[in-house]
């Protein structure tokens, strides 16, 4: 029973090897003088009226195997903070859910033409997922989680994202700073800071795979600054403050110079 995930605009993960994470968030569009503004649609709250949110499903504790198959995976989910950074307790309801975990047990793998591929991953591994990825299952006492081995945004392999290894066709980029001053010289709160859709390349996967299984080099290095889509990828928020995103390199729109 695929679970649908209805959080605040930030998750927060801060454990050993794990770092802080914000939600999705909406960026604001980059200015570009020489095109038309397209008309936009504007969804109320009757489209959603409709939604239902699902819980996830409880394995019986008579079960005490489950093996992914395939490309899937199965990720234990680090549980969700209880304590605001200054101690308050939250409600159940204003505890994010995390975006983080590690991988517990994983497929066989698949087959892409006549080459089988192995696994990104192995037991043991901490990952980043994307955020409505994958069906919630409770097992063995713990929240878990199965999805497939692509919705896996990158490897931590410490406890600060800027060292995340992103895997397959993502990449990792710092987000450009927002201005701090309007043209006329108006300084801005963070509420009306325009957020920035550029950044500098981090770190990239090792590409997608070709029909014979191999993998495809990127179009963007380490180092690039790159144009990229409003409202696409995962925004995370390093130990020092900066923010960064990780991404499909199709959302990824143009390099700047």
């Amino acid at each position: 029973m695929a679970t649908t995930h209805l959080t605040s605009a930030a998750s927060s993960i801060s454990a050993k090897r794990f770092t802080s994470f914000e939600g999705l968030r909406a960026s604001n569009a980059v200015r570009v003088s020489s095109f038309s503004p397209l008309k936009q649609n504007v969804l109320s709250l009757r489209s959603f009226r409709s939604l239902v949110v699902k819980a996830a499903t409880t394995v019986a504790p008579k079960y005490t195997s489950l093996k992914p198959l395939g490309d899937r995976v199965l990720v234990k989910i680090k549980t969700a903070e209880e304590k605001t950074s200054g101690g308050i307790l939250l409600p159940t309801a204003a505890q994010s859910k995390p975006q983080a975990g590690e991988i517990v047990a994983v497929g066989e793998g698949h087959a892409v033409g006549k080459n089988k591929v192995e696994f990104s991953v192995k037991t043991g591994t901490q990952v980043v997922y994307s955020k409505y990825a994958g069906t919630e299952v409770e097992f063995d006492g713990s929240n878990h989680l199965i999805l497939k081995e692509d919705d896996i945004v990158g490897i931590l392999e410490t406890d600060d994202v800027k060292d995340m290894k992103p895997l397959n066709d993502r990449v990792l980029i710092k987000v450009a700073v927002a201005e701090e001053k309007t043209a006329g010289g108006l300084y801005l709160t963070d509420a009306s800071k325009e957020k920035p859709s550029i950044g500098t390349v981090i770190a990239v996967g090792p590409g997608p795979l070709d029909e014979e299984g191999k993998r495809k080099q990127l179009s963007v290095a380490p180092g690039n600054t790159v144009l990229y889509s409003k409202y696409a990828g995962n925004d995370f928020k390093g130990t020092d403050g900066s923010e960064y995103i990780a991404l499909r390199v199709s959302d990824v729109m143009a390099i700047l110079s």
